[in-house]
Order: structure tokens, then sequence, then C-alpha cells
């Protein structure tokens, strides 16, 4: 009962699905090492948050052939990325890369967490005090009262 058990796991399991094709594969291991790893670097413009090597779409097929017909015409990494962010701009890239744009996103939320914190400081300092006040003396209130007679 336990090895049917297994068994039954096993084929049942989810096992992980790769989205390269047999047919993209290149035949030299480094090359299609190389091909993986830049593979996994760039956006599926379909799935948008799936690198093109995780993705079934054909947009994403598409870059993988692409990427390893640029590494078997002897591009560097840098330069399959570079081409493939000229086509299709910064947006491509799953890591993207530090630029003012990019420094500026980043810089937002710690900008506006500072701005928050000084404007409850400032808040703070300038709001009311709540202390007591002291009772007024009986001069205060003889003159109060003469005041208020008609």
């Amino acid at each position: 009962m336990g090895r049917f058990l297994l068994a039954l796991f096993l084929l049942l399991a989810p096992l992980p699905a790769f989205a390269v094709n047999p047919d993209e594969i290149l035949k030299d291991p480094a090359l299609e090492q190389r091909a993986r790893q830049i593979s996994t670097q760039l956006r599926c413009m379909v799935c948008q948050n799936q690198s093109i090597d995780d993705s079934n779409a054909e947009l994403a097929r598409d870059l993988r052939v692409l990427v390893r017909e640029r590494l078997t015409d002897g591009d560097t990494d840098g330069q399959v990325i570079d081409y493939v962010v000229s086509r299709y701009g910064e947006f491509v890239l799953l890591n993207p890369r530090m630029s003012a744009r990019t420094i500026v996103l980043w810089a937002l939320p710690i900008g506006a967490l500072v701005i928050g914190i000084v404007a409850l400081l400032v808040f703070i300092r300038t709001r009311p005090s709540t202390r007591s006040i002291a009772a007024l003396t009986d001069a205060e209130k003889k003159r109060i009262d003469e005041l208020l007679k008609p």
C-alpha cells in the first residue's frame, strides 16, 4: 500500500514545465548555458511577470531563438541584451539597469517617508499645547464680572 501511495504521489506531483523546446536548444553546452542565463534576465512582453525562459508565449519563443542566434553569431552577453533592449525598451529587463529613471523610482518611497516624518514632526511641534490653564485670580474674576454687567 505504501509503494502504491508513493507511486501515485510521484505521478500526480507537479513537475516543472520548462518553456524551452528541444528544437531551440543549442548543441554547444556552453552557448546553451549562456542563452539560458540571458533568457532568465529578459521579461516576456506577453506574460510580463515571467522570463522568456519560463514563458510559453510565441513572442517569448521568438526572443529565445533570437538570443540563441545572436550568441551563435558571436555576440557577447551584453551585446545580446543591448540588442533586445534596443528593440523592446528597458521594460524587457527583469532587473532594470541603474539609470536616472530607476534611481528616481527607488528614491521616491524613501523621499516620501522622509517628507512624512518631517511633516509629522512639524505638526507635533506647532499644535497648540494641551497644558492645563491656571485658574483665574479673584481680581480677574471681579474684572470679568464688571465687564459682563449691563
